[in-house]
This record gives structure tokens, C-alpha cells and sequence, in this order.
């Protein structure tokens, strides 16, 4: 019976939890609410996925309103890849949010801390699962409200510059998004996705599709970063509370690709795509992003801004892959969704527990510490390493494929960029390598404990995560194989 229903509970549960857990007292206890919430959650999401890995799909319609009259929940191999990095995400920054929350946010606000993360939970799986444009418009913006209350709880005054900013593009992001909605809605009458990849293609000829295209494809890319769109984004990761950057980073960049992937690929489809300059787009911007925000990152003094403008650069690997436009494209644009997010997660978390311990995530405040946190700077250079992309790390199988991807359409220049990427990576991880460990210690003669137990086991999870993925990558490849075929309209 729960089997049937495992797409709505994935919604109801965190929707219901949420109010629940702002009212409740202490410390302790609305965390371990969240935590428990947020376990269910992740089993929730293993089961889903596990039913959809061959191929077939599940279709729920609430309320007995048959699709595409009613609101349906449309789940596949590609939205259920996604609603697992989700979940499983949320279920493992939780353990490592009660200490550092505790240091970085008032006492009476961390109930409402743990009531918006399951807001914020809540609105990125009900992007992924939902099979309706408009209601993924309104799951966009629960999740967006949620981290914009989230991002200025940090302890610096620079978080709320950081949420209004972020605030502010959020807002023209999702106008933009509306107006593209409603102006596809005018033209076919459906807001249900799979009707409308059904219905668009008599209607592909009318300016009013390609200008609801454009607003779609502008409000999704303000969404997930996309260079140039990502200002709001270096703020965001760097004021925000330590488990914020890594859910954040981790998880809602990763659900704004899936909504490109599905615009583009299932609503539009490459038939429509083929006609406009929009894969040589995606390539331009996926270039540029690779390389600007990798030289930007290499120039910040600040270790959560640099990783943050990394986060842009890898935005822009997955960019790439989409304009490609082909089965191994894609493949690899999806694969690095889910690798971006272990190796992202590892090295927030790896920055976050020096946070903790020192008080600052400024680098020249880590002169010395990694020989007195050894745990620590262990997962930040093996978190590092698969950022970089060395072989037996995650990071590798997703450039292997973007390589492959580049060599298959003989575009040997964007092949280039990839390694130069990935050299410039080396540049700002060894950034922050050499002054952990090969800096003398600060002559304050300051001494600092290893981070808790708490935040290194989170930590070194997604750290051996990252490893066994890059060793073994049946299924995050499989996945994404089958992903590809799902989507439909890609060139195999």
C-alpha cells in the first residue's frame, strides 16, 4: 500500500514536519525531528528509486484527477536520480548541522532553523517529483523562500546582504519562469509536461513558443548559477550557516540542471532546440563558467568563496555536457549532478568543521591548522583530489565522459577547456593545501582540537563516497544511461 504512495509522502511528510518543528522547545529536540524526518525521507527515496531503475515509470495522480486535468506526479529513473541526492543529502548534513548549528545561530532561532531546512527539503523534492509546470514553479519557490530565511541566519550582518541579493534574483529568476509558463500554457492549454511535449511540436513554429522558451531557459539559469547568472551565489554559500552552504551547494543547483534537463530535453524537446542557436548557448556559457570562475576562484582569500565560485566552474562542466547534446553529453552532465554533489558536500563540510574549531573560514586564518587537524585536512585533499578529477576519485568519471563526449563531436577546443579546468582546480585546492599544512602555525601560538566526532563522521562518509564511486560507477553511469533514454529526443 505504501509502495503506491511513496511520491506524495516524500512531500506530505517534510510539508506536515516542518510547522511542527518551529513550535518545538530546546535545542535538541527539533533536530532530531528533522533528522528523523529527514531518514524517512531518504528510505522513501531509495525505494522510489530502486522501483523506477528499469526503466518504467510511476504515475500518481492526486486526488483522482486523471492527468493532465489533474495535478500528476510523474516519477522516473531521471527525477527519482535526483529526489535520492536530495534525500540522501538532507539525511547527512542533519548529523552534522547540531553542532555547528549550535555555535553559529542564536538559541532561539534553531527550531525555525530546523522547520526551513524541511521547507527548503520539502520544495526541491516536490521540484522533482512533480509532473506539472506550474507546480513546479510553486515547489521552486517554497525551496527558494526557505534558503533565502536560511542563508540570513548566518552569524555575520553580510548574511542578509547575501539573502537579499539572492532574494532579489530568486525573484526575477521565477517572474521569468511564470511569464514562460504562462505564455506555453496560452498556446497549448496544458501545464502537465508529458502533454506538453506532446502538444508543443504543432505549435514549435509561433514566435510565442520561443519567447516562452527563452524566459524558461533565463529564469531556470538564474536558478542553478549559470555563469553569467551566478552572482547571487558567491555571497550566498560564503555568509550562510556551515550546513546551509553544504545543502545548498550539495542539492539546489543540482535540481535547477534537472529542470534545464526536462525543459530542454522532454518538454521542448532537441527538435525544437535544434532550430534555435541553444546547444551552442549551453557550450559558450559552459566555457566561459569553466574558466572565468575557475580564475576567480584561484584569486579568493575566503576558502567557503572560493569553493563557491568552484561550484559556478563545475556548473559550467555540466553546461557542457548539455550542449553537447548527445547520449554521452548528457550521460556525463547527469553523472556529475551526483558527483558534484559528494565531492561539494565533502569539502563544505571539510571547511565548515575548520570553521568551527577556528572561528573564521578566511585561509590565512589556517596557517599550520591541518597538521593539528589531520582528519580534517585528510577529507579537504581527498574531497580536493575528486574536485580535481584524479582518477579512482569521483571527479574522474565525470570529465572522462565529458572528454569522450568532446572527442565524439571532434570539438577538440572545449576537450582542452576541461583540462584546463581541471589544472586550474589543482591551482586553488593546493590554495588551501599549502596553508593548512606547509604554513608554519600562526604565532599567536594558538593550538586547535579536531573537529567533533559529529561533523568528521558526515564529513568522511561522503570523502569514502566519493572514492568507492570513482572506483565503482555502474550505478551512478547506469543510471544515467538509462536517464538518457528517458528523457527522450537525444541522439544515441
Amino acid at each position: 500500500m505504501i509502495e503506491s504512495h511513496i511520491s506524495l509522502l516524500l512531500v506530505v511528510i517534510p510539508l506536515l514536519a516542518a510547522p511542527v518543528t518551529a513550535l518545538l522547545p530546546g535545542v535538541r529536540l527539533p533536530w532530531l525531528t528533522a533528522l528523523l524526518v529527514s531518514w524517512v525521507c531518504f528510505a522513501l527515496a531509495i525505494w522510489q528509486f530502486a522501483l523506477v531503475m528499469d526503466g518504467s515509470v510511476i504515475s500518481y495522480e492526486l486526488g483522482g484527477w486523471a492527468p493532465p486535468w489533474g495535478i500528476e506526479y510523474r516519477i522516473d529513473i531521471v527525477n527519482a536520480f535526483v529526489a535520492l541526492i536530495v534525500a540522501g543529502m538532507a539525511a547527512i548534513t542533519l548529523p552534522y548541522a547540531l553542532r555547528s548549528v549550535e555555535q553559529e545561530i542564536p538559541k532561539h532561532q534553531i527550531p525555525l532553523f530546523y522547520s526551513m531546512f524541511l521547507l527548503c527539503m520539502d520544495g526541491l523534492l516536490g521540484i522533482t517529483l512533480t509532473g506539472d509546470i506550474f507546480n513546479l514553479f510553486v515547489f521552486l519557490e517554497i525551496s527558494s523562500l526557505s534558503s533565502y530565511t536560511l542563508i540570513s541566519m548566518g552569524r555575520q550582518r553580510r548574511a542578509l546582504t547575501a539573502a537579499y541579493q539572492y532574494l532579489i534574483m530568486g525573484t526575477i529568476g521565477a517572474t521569468f519562469l511564470l511569464i514562460g509558463i504562462g505564455l506555453i500554457y496560452a498556446e497549448t492549454g496544458t501545464l502537465n509536461m508529458a502533454d506538453l511535449s506532446n502538444r508543443l511540436p504543432a505549435v514549435f513554429s509561433h514566435h510565442t513558443v520561443h519567447t516562452a522558451f527563452a524566459f524558461i531557459v533565463v529564469g531556470v539559469a538564474l536558478k542553478l548559477a549559470m555563469f553569467p547568472l551566478h552572482l547571487w551565489l558567491p555571497n550566498a554559500y560564503t555568509y550562510a550557516p556551515s550546513a546551509i552552504t553544504v545543502f545548498l551547494a550539495a542539492t539546489a543547483t543540482k535540481v535547477a540542471v534537472y529542470v534545464m534537463l526536462r525543459v530542454v530535453f522532454t518538454v521542448f524537446s532537441t527538435g525544437f532546440t535544434s532550430d534555435t542557436p541553444t546547444d551552442d548557448m549551453f557550450l559558450l556559457l559552459g566555457v566561459l563558467g569553466v574558466l572565468v570562475a575557475s580564475f576567480y576562484a584561484i584569486y579568493q582569500g575566503d576558502a567557503k568563496r572560493l569553493l563557491a565560485y568552484s561550484s559556478v566552474a563545475q556548473i559550467g562542466y555540466i553546461l557542457l555536457g548539455i550542449g553537447f547534446a548527445s547520449a554521452l553529453g548528457v550521460t556525463a552532465a547527469v553523472v556529475h549532478i551526483f558527483n558534484h554533489a559528494l565531492m561539494k558536500g565533502a569539502l563544505f563540510m571539510a571547511v565548515g568543521a575548520l570553521v568551527y574549531r577556528i572561528g573564521s573560514s578566511h585561509i590565512t586564518q589556517f596557517s599550520g591548522v591541518g597538521r593539528q587537524m589531520p582528519w580534517t585536512f585528510g577529507a579537504l585533499v581527498l574531497g580536493g583530489l575528486s574536485l580535481i578529477g584524479v582518477p579512482g576519485t569521483a571527479g574522474f568519471i565525470s570529465k572522462w565522459y565529458l572528454v569522450l563526449a568532446a572527442i565524439e563531436q571532434q570539438a577538440w577546443l572545449i576537450a582542452a577547456v576541461i583540462l584546463v579546468g581541471s589544472l586550474l582546480a589543482v591551482v586553488y585546492v593546493w590554495k588551501m593545501v599549502e596553508v593548512l599544512y606547509f604554513r608554519p602555525a600562526s604565532d599567536t601560538g594558538e593550538t586547535y582540537r579536531e573537529a567533533p566526532l559529529s561533523l568528521l563522521v558526515p564529513t568522511w562518509l561522503l570523502v569514502i563516497a566519493n572514492i568507492y564511486f570513482g572506483l565503482n560507477a555502474d550505478l551512478t553511469v547506469g543510471a544515467a544511461t538509462t536517464a538518457v533514454q528517458v528523457l527522450g529526443g537525444i541522439p544515441q
